[in-house]
């Protein structure tokens, strides 16, 4: 007898053509549920001409930006599962205001977070319905690194909540013969931050801004870096962190909820939000304890490795998997 798949229609507000955490999240999690379920991608929904179609459950990213589709669900198909992922700045900001998001979250038979301080963010009348799904990725090796420097890299697409004010304060506290260079990985999206970021670039010479990458070439220069820096004020649970863990590449982080609960309570790499001279004390540390193997860099990359299981694609799959199965 033949199997059916059921059909399940991604909600994403960014596609291939915005290159960030979204549509690699919600790429990951088609290919990842691709045996059971018959996946598709929408900005929207409905995607076709006709809300009346043969979807049998919606899962969209983002309360606030997928708010017109989850409401368009729920009023045509108000008794098939719904299911809502809070990605970042929905679940530390529009939450808390937006009236849109506050409907996405009611209306939702499940919310999901990405990481495990989540759930505490939310309404407690909507914590019963909420799960805890990390994301994943593939592991890579662990590459020999120079210690003549300390090579540090920032990812992120340059926008206000991606602090990168913070990383530009911290490389002008540095001197260029410090043996701390920094790599910037990420597209402008003002030109104001472009202008920011060249500014910075022609007064450190230690520090370089990349640009937008494929993201094949950002997590290979990820692997390749001594330490993955992540200064944000606010994060759902970023996809880079966990890469740099995959990677072992340890992480210097700000000490938001979003990074806390990817990384645990206990991690020893994390710096107050917005302080670029702890951060810029962070790099020296590491960077002194380069040529020893029981030094900060080591340790960092220890508590890293203890946290990567539960970044594993198997367990990202198990999660959604148990998830969509108590809605059927």
């Amino acid at each position: 007898m033949s199997f059916i798949k059921p059909s399940l229609c991604i909600v994403t507000p960014a596609l291939a053509d915005a290159n960030n955490g979204n549509w690699q999240t919600a790429r990951r999690w088609a290919r990842l549920l691709a045996g059971h379920y018959a996946v598709r991608l929408a900005r929207q929904w409905p995607d076709g001409p006709s809300p009346h179609d043969g979807t049998d459950m919606l899962l969209a990213l983002h309360a606030r930006r997928s708010a017109a589709s989850v409401a368009a669900w729920a009023a045509t198909h108000p008794q098939r599962p719904l299911v809502v992922a809070l990605t970042g700045t929905d679940l530390y900001r529009d939450i808390a205001s937006d009236a849109q998001a506050q409907r996405s979250l009611a209306l939702a038979q499940r919310l999901i977070v990405l990481q495990e301080l989540g759930p505490q963010n939310l309404p407690e009348a909507f914590r019963d319905k909420c799960r805890v799904v990390f994301q994943s990725a593939s592991t890579r090796r662990l590459l020999s690194k120079t210690t003549a420097h300390l090579r540090a890299l920032a990812v992120g697409h340059l926008r206000a909540e991606k602090s990168p004010d913070t990383l530009w304060a911290a490389a002008r506290l540095l001197r260029p013969d410090e043996g701390i260079l920094i790599d910037h990985i990420g597209a402008a999206l003002s030109p104001d931050m472009a202008e920011a970021a060249r500014q910075t670039a022609h007064e450190c010479p230690h520090y370089r801004w990349l640009g937008g990458l494929p993201h094949a070439s950002a997590r290979a220069r990820i692997q390749r870096a001594h330490v993955l820096v992540h200064p944000s004020t606010m994060e759902g649970g970023a996809h880079v962190v966990m890469e740099a863990v995959l990677s072992g590449t340890p992480v210097l982080a700000s000490d938001i909820d979003g990074n806390v609960g990817m990384l645990g309570r206990d991690y020893g790499g994390y710096f107050p939000v917005g302080d670029a001279a702890a951060l810029a004390d962070g790099l020296r540390q590491l960077r002194r304890g380069l040529n020893g193997s029981a030094g900060p860099l080591a340790s960092l990359q220890a508590q890293c490795e203890s946290r990567a299981a539960l970044f594993a694609p198997e367990a990202e799959r198990r999660s959604l998997l148990n998830l969509l199965a108590e809605l059927r």
